[in-house]
């Protein structure tokens, strides 16, 4: 079976941030690919940060997946857990509570996302 795979960034039972893989099941809808479900979200949101962005930790303000444009993004668990995303990959992002997350760009560049909220 296909699939398409998120990384989930959440919340555990004890406040600590940690990293998961969510994998979405595809069907095959013939000449046009293959496509999961619909997904209901709210809006979206384009983001530029400076090329020295390098946020200490927080959380995030709701829940949202993320889409990296343009240059990868090191994100950095509660637990001292690091994982590196490049362009093009989804992070959805539901630490709303707890003890957060922590950001930083991986080139010294403008960075580009986008942000789309989850309904």
């Amino acid at each position: 079976m296909e699939t398409f795979d998120v990384t989930r960034l959440y919340t555990d039972e004890k406040g600590d941030s940690r990293f998961e893989t969510i994998r979405y099941p595809l069907t095959d809808a013939g000449p046009i690919g293959y496509l999961s479900e619909r997904y209901p979200v709210r809006e979206i949101i384009f983001r530029k940060v400076p090329a020295g962005y390098d946020y200490t930790f927080h959380n995030a303000p709701q829940r949202q997946f993320i889409v990296m444009l343009d240059i990868g993004v090191e994100i950095e668990t509660s637990t001292g857990e690091k994982r590196q995303f490049q362009p093009g990959e989804i992070i959805l992002v539901e630490d709303t509570t707890g003890k957060g997350h922590r950001t930083r760009n991986l080139a010294p560049q403008v960075r580009s996302s986008l942000f789309i909220t989850v309904a």
